[in-house]
């Protein structure tokens, strides 16, 4: 309890709680900010619930010399800005009308009823300006259980919005602990199909937050083992995830959604493809992983990191963070210990290696008569293959023989 309470202590969360003191009506922190200082974590953002009607609160930003901005407000939420720290207050709501995918509200005044149209037991707890935590729903027995449990019915819940089926996983995965809730498991399995109805943005988001979390592993299995990967992904691979994250774990590495992300679901460049159309990937997110998978296909089946000559390769021809994703493929792809100082060492090489510079330019060839277009482009691709096979060099005197010696050969072929 003391834990929730110290949120109150935050002077930025007592100037706003002033200032909407002023409307009359009665406000509480809401939601995962109660829910994680409960746990003992650091909760990402406060927001807050009022009775205020959305202008109301609008106003009492204003009369308090705040910034309130309506971000949200044909669904009750105001942004006010103290501090610098934007905090989201939204008017309590009523569900009218739910399609599975969106909702139609109205605006309400009951804290527990509110509560009770939320997802999980444990993210319906509230806390008063007075330090009173309300829990409608016996959410503070779950969160000492780490239970994620839905509130009521779970299969009303899910019809009311099917992403709550990801949101049930990815709470197992980073606030649960030990089984599932049956009733919740159940009828998660009994919806997935629905999953297919939702925007492949909403999907993405919370896919990419469970692949964070941190029984990422466990939490994918299960879901591969429902049938519900298969309907937002098609494939995924369970044991290569649980390697990958073994890895990170051992190496001292943070959790990499994106790379997390091709250890579960890409082992081609067409799986790639595949997600960037089934997730709506940004361009950043698909080029990683297509780089990856074109950098790991000579590598599949490897049980030991390739030579150096390799990594200096891929480091030339890919780029550091196409090697090192493949590297790290690779490895957990293998039967290498997730320590194995050998991958290990791979991977620091990598690291601190910069990528070789290929010091011959096409202005070097024109300069010898070399002519411009396609004889020039050919010319150039032959010469940085010698350039490979000679392991890289820089040393200047070396690089000019190797120019030397293929005008020298061009001339010959040319004869």
């Amino acid at each position: 309890m003391k834990a929730a309470q110290r949120l109150l202590d935050d002077p930025r969360l007592a100037t706003l709680f002033a200032a909407l003191a002023k409307t009359g009506a009665e406000t509480r922190v809401v939601g995962g900010a109660v829910r994680d200082a409960m746990l003992g974590l650091p909760p990402h953002e406060i927001d807050l619930a009022t009775t205020a009607l959305p202008d109301a609160v609008l106003a009492a930003a204003r009369n308090a010399g705040l910034k309130g901005v309506p971000t949200g407000i044909e669904h009750g939420t105001v942004t006010i800005v103290v501090a610098g720290t934007p905090f989201e207050v939204t008017t309590l709501r009523e569900d009218v009308e739910t399609d599975g995918r969106f909702a139609k509200v109205r605006f309400g005044g009951d804290f527990e009823q509110d509560a009770k149209r939320r997802d999980f037991t444990i993210n319906a707890l509230s806390l008063s300006s007075d330090g009173a935590i309300h829990d409608y729903t016996d959410g503070l027995a779950d969160i000492e259980a780490r239970r994620i449990r839905f509130i009521g019915d779970a299969a009303t819940r899910i019809r009311e919005d099917y992403l709550r089926i990801l949101r049930f996983f990815r709470f197992n995965a980073s606030h649960g602990e030990g089984p599932f809730d049956r009733e919740g498991l159940h009828e998660s399995i009994v919806a997935r199909e629905n999953l297919s109805r939702l925007s492949r943005e909403r999907i993405r988001a919370e896919l990419m937050k469970l692949l964070l979390a941190r029984r990422a592993p466990d939490v994918l299995r299960a879901m591969s083992h429902a049938g519900v990967i298969e309907v937002i992904l098609g494939i995924g691979y369970p044991a290569r995830l649980q390697r990958l994250a073994e890895r990170e774990a051992a190496m001292g590495r943070p959790a990499d959604a994106v790379l997390r992300l091709a250890a579960f679901s890409v082992l081609t460049a067409e799986d790639a493809e595949r997600l960037r159309e089934r997730l709506r990937l940004s361009n950043d997110e698909f080029a990683r992983l297509a780089a990856a998978a074109r950098t790991l296909a000579p590598l599949h089946g490897r049980e030991a990191p390739p030579p150096t000559s390799h990594l200096r390769e891929m480091l030339f021809l890919c780029g550091a963070r196409a090697a090192a994703d493949a590297l790290a493929l690779a490895h957990a792809e293998s039967a290498a210990a997730a320590d194995n100082p050998d991958w290990r060492e791979a991977a620091r090489y990598l690291e601190e290696t910069p990528a070789p510079a290929f010091p011959i330019k096409g202005a070097d060839l024109i300069a010898r008569g070399v002519t411009p277009g396609k004889q020039l482009g050919e010319a150039l691709k032959a010469l940085q293959n010698e350039w490979m096979r000679a392991g890289f060099p820089r040393d200047p005197a070396v690089v000019l023989q190797l120019l030397e010696n293929a005008m020298a050969n061009s001339g010959r072929e040319a004869r």
